[in-house]
């Protein structure tokens, strides 16, 4: 369920996009699809919104948005979904997500902690984050964290 304030920041997005003239795509991995969810509930997505891919394997991961660091967890993998979705879907900006919502590290990668990366146009950013233990919880988080990094790396753009 979306809340008031994801439903905010999703609006936010869309006015920075609809304000460039760009559209966005989404890769996500642990939050399977909730960003693009709550994009789309935003409203007027249809004008901004290109595509949301969930890349939850590594074949599609590695194939579609080609990752190639040894770890999908990781800032690294986050970094090279969001060029790889940028580039799969042609897009100016993108957003990709990726980490551990399981109960047991991965990688070295604690649970609930999730890698955001940003592109707007050449520039990539990526954060990590240690969320809630709840993993519903913790998806909440990471889709306001990621809609939050989208709207800081947008308004830092020209």
């Amino acid at each position: 369920m979306t809340s008031d304030r994801t439903t905010e920041l999703a609006r936010a997005v869309g006015h920075r996009l609809v304000e460039r003239s760009a559209v966005l795509a989404v890769a996500e991995s642990c939050t399977a699809g909730a960003v693009a969810a709550a994009l789309a509930a935003g409203g007027d997505a249809e004008t901004w919104l290109r595509a949301g891919l969930v890349a939850y394997q590594e074949p599609v991961k590695r194939t579609l948005l080609g990752v190639r660091s040894s770890s999908l967890v990781v800032a690294a993998a986050a970094a090279e979904m969001v060029r790889g979705a940028a580039a799969l879907f042609e897009t100016p900006v993108a957003l990709a997500t990726t980490g551990v919502f399981g109960d047991e590290a991965v990688d070295g990668v604690a649970p609930t902690t999730v890698a955001i990366a940003t592109l707007v146009g050449d520039d990539v950013r990526v954060a990590d984050h240690r969320l809630d233990d709840d993993p519903a919880a913790a998806t909440d988080q990471a889709v306001d964290l990621a809609l939050g990094h989208l709207i800081d790396h947008l308004d830092q753009r020209p």
